[in-house]
């Protein structure tokens, strides 16, 4: 009696019905909506800051691939990763070209 009691245990915890309550999986709902600003980070690849553009790009696809992997925590931080970093990438990118144009129209030709 006690050998059967401790085999449908040992048959319930190998089979991972004991540690995983399926019902709960199923009442949690849609997964909250992925912010990776993919599109954001890609238009920031056309700004002349290009390390920091690549960063950006990598942190939103890296973004998305752990939403795919069901980890939206992690998701959501590497999601604002990627726009902090490409606000930057903008900011940077218009100084550059500001600091061109300066140079550039500000120069005496001798």
């Amino acid at each position: 009696m006690a050998l059967d009691v401790l085999n449908s245990q040992v048959k319930n915890s190998l089979s991972g019905s004991a540690f995983l309550d399926r019902r709960s999986i199923e009442e949690q709902g849609p997964p909250p909506p992925i912010r990776s600003y993919l599109c954001l980070t890609i238009f920031t690849c056309f700004c002349p800051a290009y390390p920091v553009n690549i960063v950006a790009l990598i942190f939103s696809i890296m973004s998305r691939k752990s939403y795919e992997q069901g980890d939206y925590d992690g998701s959501r931080r590497l999601g604002r990763n990627a726009l902090y970093v490409a606000v930057a990438s903008i900011i940077i990118g218009l100084l550059i070209i500001t600091i061109t144009c300066i140079v550039h129209f500000t120069a005496m030709d001798f």
